[in-house]
């Protein structure tokens, strides 16, 4: 019977400490807001457990951990609210306003918001239009002339069915719109969409500088009119760690946890249930004293890792921190688990959806995690990180001469000038990640 008991014993040790352990790790790999909202859950869960409102101002309250080096100097003071977003009106709320001054009838008005509500985020009409005839009565005239209505809304080119259409109906509300402009949107749109600008000037007779001038015309035209709309639900963004640079040379990083609730002990219901006579309601009591106890671990440990990664980023990141972005190092998590001797999907977890807010902005933990390049610079072993690489290339975009864009065989003998050595399908890879266009819809016509 001891025997039984004892195993018994140790499988409920074994089970709670996998609880424990499952509760640390989800604990570790939430944002600020996500913990909020488990903490929210935890306290209709336990009794014991009461939250209080985050510290108003904890940037002020608590000594930064720092880590000193060679000098470098560079300090510009960023507001992380500035960086929090503000919930934004959706666009079927604007469209409903404009909407309530229109003269319609009650089945119109019904109408014209099934089609508000079909726009897609970027402002077109994702409809099937037989089906939508079919179900509400009506000929194709009639669904005509509620969508004619609907692309009357603001902004311009809501409505549209096409980025042809798009473009066509903003054209539609300006003024002195060149007539060339006019024949290319409506006669050569797909031509002058993949760039075939050689046949357009030879089939209307005109120069590849004037296609040139009407595409500049053209690029006026916002070709996701309901964009700024499209952000239903206000994303915060809050750092977790707060970095300063001191006295141009010192790289300091402490916690910020002024967001997340504060976890206390409900010390009144803890005095009732003590009182109570029934066992069951001490057994529940005690189920509950250490339910609240692990959560508290977890909290600490979450903020330890956390605080920890942060340290190491201020060390193998430090010239980010003294010159900026340009100047991030390769970095991989297996070195950072490495350093503080956790394993690498610790770090995995404790950098996702973190930010750290820095002297050149707000930025995302995995930011400083980037792949190394081969560089042939003095020494076979120096490396690059392929963030720096993905800067230089953008700088040798926005310096090229437009009429003669730079080809990806070009830029990859010019990077390895720099000491980058990097193969012409990887800088194609970084075009795209860039959202930069190839060589041939880079070219200017003047």
């Amino acid at each position: 019977m001891n025997l039984k008991a004892g195993l018994f014993q140790n499988q409920q040790l074994k089970l709670q400490m996998t609880q424990q352990l499952s509760q640390a790790i989800t604990i570790l790999q939430y944002s600020t807001m996500e913990l909020n909202a488990y903490l929210e859950a935890k306290q209709l869960e336990n009794p014991l457990i009461q939250l209080e409102p985050p510290k108003q101002d904890p940037l002020h309250q608590r000594e930064p951990h720092t880590f000193k080096r060679n000098a470098g100097k560079h300090e510009k003071t960023v507001d992380w609210y500035e960086y929090v977003s503000v919930p934004k009106k959706s666009l079927a709320d604007a469209l409903s306003v404009q909407l309530n001054l229109k003269s319609l009838t009650y089945s119109g008005r019904k109408i014209m918001e099934e089609l508000i509500y079909s726009l897609d985020d970027n402002g077109y009409l994702r409809v099937d239009e037989e089906s939508f005839i079919h179900k509400h009565g009506l000929d194709v005239i009639q669904l005509d002339n509620y969508i004619n209505r609907l692309q009357e809304l603001e902004p311009a080119g809501i409505g549209a069915r096409s980025l042809q259409e798009c473009i066509s109906l903003q054209l539609q509300r300006k003024s002195d719109v060149p007539p060339l402009v006019t024949r290319i949107v409506e006669n050569h749109f797909q031509d002058f969409a993949e760039k075939k600008w050689k046949a357009i000037a030879k089939d209307l007779s005109v120069e590849l500088k004037d296609i040139q001038q009407a595409a500049d015309f053209i690029q006026h035209c916002n070709p996701r009119p309901g964009s700024k709309y499209s952000q239903h639900v206000a994303e915060f963004i809050i750092p977790e760690l707060v970095v300063k640079v001191i006295d141009g040379h010192t790289v300091a990083v402490s916690l910020y946890d002024g967001t997340t609730v504060n976890v206390t002990y409900n010390e009144e219901y803890t005095d009732f249930l003590e009182r109570h006579p029934d066992k069951e309601v001490q057994s529940y009591l005690q189920e509950k004293e250490q339910d609240f106890q692990w959560l508290l671990q977890s909290l600490r440990q979450r903020k330890q890792t956390i605080l920890k990664v942060g340290k190491m980023l201020a060390e193998k990141q430090k010239a980010f921190f003294l010159k900026g972005p340009s100047a991030v190092q390769p970095l991989t998590l297996k070195q950072v688990a490495d350093e503080i001797d956790v394993h690498e999907s610790t770090i995995s977890r404790a950098v996702k959806g973190k930010y750290m807010q820095t002297p050149y902005g707000i930025y995302e933990l995995k930011y400083f995690f980037t792949s190394a390049i081969k560089s042939v610079k003095i020494e076979d072993s120096e490396v690059a990180s392929a963030r720096a690489v993905k800067n230089e290339l953008q700088r040798l975009i926005d310096e090229e001469d437009k009429k003669k864009p730079l080809s990806d065989q070009k830029m990859v003998n010019l990077l390895l000038d720099k000491g980058y050595d990097v193969s012409r399908r990887t800088i194609a890879k970084y075009r795209d990640q860039l959202g930069i266009a190839s060589s041939t819809m880079r070219k200017r016509y003047e």
